[in-house]
């Protein structure tokens, strides 16, 4: 079906949370309305702001730009523009875009009369953000905790932070979350590359339906989760791995100081072996 004669079936009015039909309104096929607004207008002033401080930085090179937070010196507290409070603001905009794009994909879920399982899944990336900019700086006391906005810099957090605590692979809910973040892209690689064989047979033979795909997976592995059930799947994976990331970083300085290979410690203290000559307490 042609996207124009595809529109009279989606360009419906109603649904809308804020602002009733003053905001109701599209621009060419796509939806704005009021948290359409609020996104571009946050989505715009983060963006000049950034610019704004790569200008006072003097620094053009884009890998090399970044808008750092509030030394740990200024804890939670409103810093100045050229030390941190640029940073400051900036998080403001984030926050306010990618909430407003969420609550604007809320209207049109309601306009489609289809569930909300769409800004649901947009809500876990928007708890992995508000995690380390907000939750966790406010757990540890200090907005300097959080990451800068750049390139290099912000790589170079993520590489400290790690070493701060260790070896970061030996977290738990690290573990956790690559297991999740591998096993969507498994099980999502899978999924297409059965679709494209299905759609794309050989030459002068017709296109397979998904029986056929169920009944590959039921010989390749004895068991089909079906067309339905891959996306489901797909969905709780990428969930789980967005959520445990959040988890691993947000008890990290708060409620585990130490390294985390030390964490640990309480296998290898089970009575079953601790007494055994070389075990923790051997």
């Amino acid at each position: 079906m042609a996207l124009l004669s595809f529109e009279r079936k989606y360009r419906v009015p109603g649904g809308t949370l804020v602002g009733g039909n003053l905001f109701d309104f599209w621009v060419g096929p796509f939806y704005v309305g009021f948290f359409g607004v609020t996104t571009i207008f946050f989505a715009l002033l983060g963006t000049i702001l950034i610019f704004w401080g790569a200008a006072i930085q003097g620094e053009l090179n884009p890998w090399l730009i970044s808008i750092n937070p509030p030394p740990i010196e200024y804890g939670l507290g409103a810093a100045p523009l050229r030390e941190g409070g640029l940073w400051q603001i900036v998080t403001i905009c984030a926050t306010g875009a990618f909430i407003s794009w969420a609550l604007r994909e809320v209207e049109i879920a309601r306009k489609l009369g289809m569930g909300l399982h769409v800004p649901f899944a947009f809500g876990f990336a928007i708890l992995a953000y508000v995690t380390l900019v907000i939750i966790r700086p406010i757990l540890m006391g200090a907005w300097g905790y959080a990451f800068p906005y750049g390139i290099w810099t912000h790589l170079d957090w993520v590489s400290n932070t790690g070493y701060t605590y260790g070896n970061f692979h030996y977290n738990p809910a690290h573990m956790i979350a690559v297991s999740f973040f591998f096993t969507t892209c498994l099980s999502l690689a899978l999924h297409g590359a059965l679709i494209l064989s299905a759609a794309n047979p050989k030459h002068g033979t017709e296109m397979k339906t998904p029986e056929h795909e169920d009944t590959y997976f039921r010989d390749l592995i004895g068991y089909s989760i079906g067309t339905l059930g891959i996306h489901r799947l797909g969905l709780l994976l990428a969930l789980n791995a967005g959520f445990w990331s959040a988890i691993c970083i947000v008890i990290s300085g708060t409620i585990w100081f130490d390294q985390w290979v030390a964490w640990w410690d309480w296998w290898l203290a089970l009575p079953f072996w601790a007494d055994i000559e070389g075990g923790i307490n051997g």
